[in-house]
């Protein structure tokens, strides 16, 4: 959530955010509202508590000197101050949990640098590296390679588990798989990152923590029961691995990575991208999620965004950097770029991965914070994430285009010594 500092000190600050966000919507009069009545009810109940033990000492006294009916008078006055108490704490616990709720649906401040933008058609693609495939026949689509080579099943997918859901298998589930592992050890290997294999479950102040409640509860799977809900990312259990913990200085950067299966409800458009594995409820990534110093998260943003990169580079699969503008932020972000592969079945940029700079978005969220040297006061870390890639669209982008006329699939050099082969036949 934002400091609540910005919004005493500096409202129009707030303000000015929110219409750049086009998020007008966002309950700012609220909060402000409601932190001027905090600040007031504590103040009268310090100044009524400073009445009730001055009285309660006068209270004594009277008695001692004999006057009585001072003392009543006294005691009763004493009780209303008591009765006036309670109702003033009553009324505050509710403000304080109306205030939470207000800040926790106020989206994050975009950076300076953010272009202000209406929507995803005012993105700003900033670069595009490698040449776009040509083929002397004309390409598939991804699910007529799939079918045709067996490894993609749409139909048993919709028996098992309704639309939106498929089965891979044969050298598609190892492809998936060759992927991962190989994605796994650039990062580890290359870049630096600690692997982390986390719950594929969570309790609901993880998903508070990382901005997906109370906003996104709808696109959540959820497990009634026991109150655990599935991840719709890795990013929730790994930035949560350090919620409610004050860390040393000499611990930062923490660059962690993980595969996850994620599960997401989200509602989609009817009829777009009904074909194929585009869209699903169920898909695999690799993320990647970092916990920083504030002074060095803009850097690191760049290194994220690069290290992202870096797959789509390995891979030699055409790619675009995209920068979000204001109104196609995502609420927990201050910025955020996308990487998007080129797929030439579909002539269409396919998102893979979303890098983003929180600040201390989250870590204010689930408390996360650091000691910038010994018994310097705690400060708020900066916390980053990003896919490192998004699966199933990199499958999409290798089948798309690495396909040969004759059906079969080219596997891309990285990845041969983890699939064993050249060809996907």
């Amino acid at each position: 959530m934002i400091d609540i500092k910005l919004l005493r000190e500096q409202p129009d600050l707030v303000r000015q955010a929110m219409r750049d966000l086009f998020a007008e919507d966002a309950p700012v009069e609220d909060a402000i509202r409601l932190d001027q009545r905090r600040r007031e009810i504590l103040v009268e109940v310090e100044a009524l508590k400073a009445e009730r033990n001055t009285g309660s000492r006068q209270i004594g006294a009277l008695m001692r000197e004999g006057r009585r009916e001072e003392a009543e008078q006294q005691k009763a006055r004493m009780g209303e101050i008591g009765a006036r108490i309670s109702a003033l704490d009553a009324e505050l616990k509710q403000v304080d949990a109306d205030l939470e709720w207000a800040m926790l649906n106020i989206p994050n401040l975009p950076l300076p640098e953010v272009p202000v933008g209406k929507d995803d058609s005012e993105n700003i693609v900033t670069r595009t590296e490698g040449e776009l495939p040509t083929f002397d026949f004309e390409p598939r689509p991804h699910w007529e390679i799939g079918e045709a080579l067996g490894i993609l099943d749409f139909d048993r997918g919709r028996k098992l588990s309704g639309s939106r859901f498929y089965v891979m298998k044969g050298l598609g589930a190892k492809l998936q798989r060759a992927l991962i592992t190989w994605m796994l050890d650039v990062h580890i290997e290359q870049h630096g990152y600690t692997e982390v294999y986390p719950p594929f479950v969570v309790r609901e102040h993880c998903l508070v923590g990382t901005g997906s409640l109370p906003k996104f509860g709808d696109n959540l799977y959820r497990d009634h029961e026991d109150d655990l809900w599935l991840i719709p990312t890795a990013e929730v259990p790994v930035t949560n691995l350090y919620r409610e913990e004050i860390l040393d200085a000499e611990q930062l950067p923490i660059n962690h990575v993980a595969y996850t299966p994620c599960f997401r409800r989200e509602k989609m458009s009817a009829g777009k991208d009904t074909r194929g594995i585009k869209r699903g409820h169920q898909f695999d990534k690799v993320e990647m999620v970092k916990f920083v110093t504030p002074e060095t998260g803009r850097a690191e943003l760049d290194s994220l965004l690069d290290n992202a990169e870096d797959i789509a580079r390995l891979l030699k699969l055409p790619y675009r950097v995209v920068q979000m503008c204001t109104g196609d932020l995502s609420f927990v972000a201050a910025a955020k770029f996308d990487i998007e592969l080129w797929a030439a079945g579909v002539e269409e940029w396919l998102e893979v991965s979303s890098c983003s700079l929180f600040t201390d978005f989250q870590a204010r969220r689930a408390n996360i914070r650091y000691r910038p040297e010994p018994k310097a006061r705690p400060r708020f870390v900066y916390t980053l994430n990003g896919s490192g890639l998004a699966l199933p669209r990199v499958v999409i982008a290798i089948l798309e285009n690495y396909q040969q006329a004759d059906g079969s699939v080219i596997v891309p050099e990285v990845l041969r010594p983890y699939m064993g082969m050249d060809v996907i036949r």
